[in-house]
């Protein structure tokens, strides 16, 4: 069932105008059972140049809403989702979040904004107590730093320190192979791009200490043009490039870069390439681009995981993107964790959620926990490769380990003073 809503405009009025505003989804079944259903809010980005963030946020929701309602619901209760565009602002994306809240009566937040968005939701977690769960921003301090730290806030999004330290490692040992010792960065000019690429660069130079970053670009979130960019890049003539730009920035970049005969001139590492919201996009993909994973079906290799990714295509006529995932597991802790607590209550299912741990097909391990200590997700499946320009994109994924993640995260998070 969908259907439009207006804040302060009974359910009967909305049916007859159909128009701007939330739209929420539930099951046939949830109109017979009102008394029981739990309004769960969604804050995300649906129009402009990045709105596939917000579509395949949703369809990864609702493709394990439907699941969890089949099967009762959280503690009997169906679950329905409230889902709002945010047009990709962070005012708008806080607005938004309270009114979910205040207006629709929804009692779970599920916080699929870019990272840009993600801190002013948070503040609004923060104000109301809601329980609220990041599921897109990967800026590590939105819950490394305790300053972040609220009790009912939680990420499944994976995280920028754990994706630098594998990258770092991996491209540290091709730099050591190919010489490659002069690097240029290319990255979005907010929190994600900016503490990502310094995160990178950290370990690239740990592994690789000979490294020597010689250029730096930072194009604004949703920049029409790359022109001077690119110009600035050849002009330093690094031999590796370095770029954490994603979604519709990072395909506007490619495909411009490409007139310029930019990635024929430089090894490339783009940790979100490996995504096909990316790969399927690019007009002419490059060969040989190095990325992370970000979403594909054949890693992990695993037949849980290929048969979600069959199933999520059969029902949206596209794969899913790393956005999918993110948001899918969100709804999977909420149901593991309603089972736990016997209840759909915010506060017990906060309780229920720390050091959670799951079957997931995402997971390094066919499991997924949530860190009890910072309430973020560790142990999801994480590596870099090559891609090539057609299925299956990235044939080779050398897997990061999950022990050597923990042990330098811990390192880090002592240099910034968050232990």
């Amino acid at each position: 069932m969908t259907r439009t809503r207006k804040p302060g405009i009974s359910r009967r009025s909305t049916l007859a105008l159909m128009g701007a505003g939330a739209v929420t989804f539930a099951t046939p079944w949830v109109a017979r059972a009102q008394a029981k259903t739990i309004k769960v809010g969604m804050p995300t980005i649906l129009s402009g140049r990045v709105a596939q963030l917000g579509t395949s946020s949703r369809n990864g929701v609702m493709l394990e809403v439907e699941k969890v309602n089949a099967a009762g619901g959280l503690a009997g209760r169906q679950i329905e989702m409230v889902i709002r565009d945010s047009k990709g602002q962070p005012q708008e994306a806080a607005r938004v979040a309270r009114e979910l809240v205040n207006t629709d009566g929804c009692e779970l937040l599920i916080d699929a904004e870019a990272s840009s968005g993600a801190f002013a939701v948070h503040e609004v977690a923060r104000d109301l107590g809601v329980l609220c769960i990041h599921t897109n921003s990967e800026t590590s301090s939105l819950t490394a730093d305790p300053k972040q730290h609220i009790p009912n806030g939680f990420r499944t999004a994976r995280q920028g320190v754990h994706d630098s330290i594998v990258g770092g490692s991996y491209a540290a040992a091709i730099a050591k192979a190919k010489g490659l010792k002069r690097w240029a960065t290319c990255s979005p000019d907010y929190a994600y791009g900016r503490d990502t690429t310094g995160e990178y660069v950290t370990y690239l130079k740990r592994f690789a200490p000979d490294v020597e970053i010689i250029s730096e670009s930072w194009p604004k979130l949703f920049q029409p043009d790359y022109t001077e960019v690119v110009t600035k890049i050849l002009q330093a003539k690094p031999q590796a490039l370095y770029s954490c730009l994603w979604g519709g920035d990072l395909t506007s970049y490619i495909d411009q870069a490409n007139i310029y005969a930019l990635f024929a001139q430089m090894e490339v590492f783009a940790v979100n390439m490996a995504d096909y919201t990316a790969l399927t996009v690019v007009k002419n993909l490059p060969k040989g681009i190095h990325s992370g994973n970000r979403y594909i079906k054949t890693y992990p290799a695993t037949a849980e995981n290929a048969a979600w990714g069959d199933a999520y295509k059969a029902k949206y006529n596209e794969y899913p993107t790393n956005w999918s995932w993110e948001n899918a597991t969100a709804i999977m802790l909420l149901a593991e964790a309603s089972k736990k607590a016997n209840s759909a209550d915010g506060k017990k299912l906060a309780e229920a959620l720390r050091g959670l741990k799951i079957k997931s097909p995402f997971g390094a391990d066919g499991t997924v926990t949530m860190r009890a200590e910072d309430q973020t997700l560790i142990g999801y499946a994480i590596g870099w490769g090559t891609t090539i320009p057609q299925e299956p994109y990235v044939p080779e994924v050398k897997a990061g380990d999950w022990k050597t993640i923990l042990e330098l995260e811990a390192e880090w998070k002592k240099s910034k003073g968050y232990t």
